[in-house]
């Protein structure tokens, strides 16, 4: 049986902290950046992030199986940071943060994850044997490198570039 307690990976991207917070608080574009989830769409009303607000996630893994989750919003500070804890009958409680710091040319965007309440043994039973899960540290580990190489492409993609025009 599998143990998670908690992993950060970090990474400096080319744009400003609330460029790239907003991309990240956009829940509904998740599936742009994430490779394990598949769609998101806010619930219960909520058009955003805000503290409270639920989400519904559709995950799918490797191979090829899906399931739903519905966390909620814990932390929305603009441009500082970004959390939310989804909750699983027999998969525990995780809270997923991302923190944004400014540094010289950008942000350093931190993606974490803390499990506060643990899987338990049916829900590990269920990962490694129904969805064929295989090492699950190593596969969030490599998501969250995934998902901040993406989330840096996009945030600089978004930067706005100076014409051959612009005088400055």
């Amino acid at each position: 049986m599998q143990t998670l307690d908690h992993d950060e990976v970090s990474a400096v991207i080319a744009a400003p902290p609330e460029t790239v917070y907003a991309l990240v608080a956009d829940v509904t574009r998740t599936p742009d950046f994430s490779p394990e989830i598949a769609s998101c769409r806010w619930l219960d009303g909520a058009t955003g992030p805000a503290v409270g607000a639920r989400f519904e996630a559709v995950n799918e893994n490797r191979a090829g199986q899906r399931w739903k989750n519905r966390p909620v919003v814990t932390v929305a500070e603009p441009g500082r940071e970004f959390a939310f804890a989804r909750t699983e009958p027999f998969a525990g409680t995780i809270t997923w943060r991302y923190r944004f710091d400014p540094v010289e040319g950008g942000t350093r965007v931190a993606e974490s994850y803390v499990v506060e309440r643990p899987v338990t043994r049916i829900g590990w039973f269920v990962i490694e044997r129904v969805f064929k899960g295989g090492n699950r540290r190593e596969e969030l580990r490599d998501g969250m490198r995934t998902t901040l190489a993406r989330l840096g492409a996009a945030a600089e993609a978004s930067r706005p570039t100076r014409s051959s025009a612009d005088p400055r």
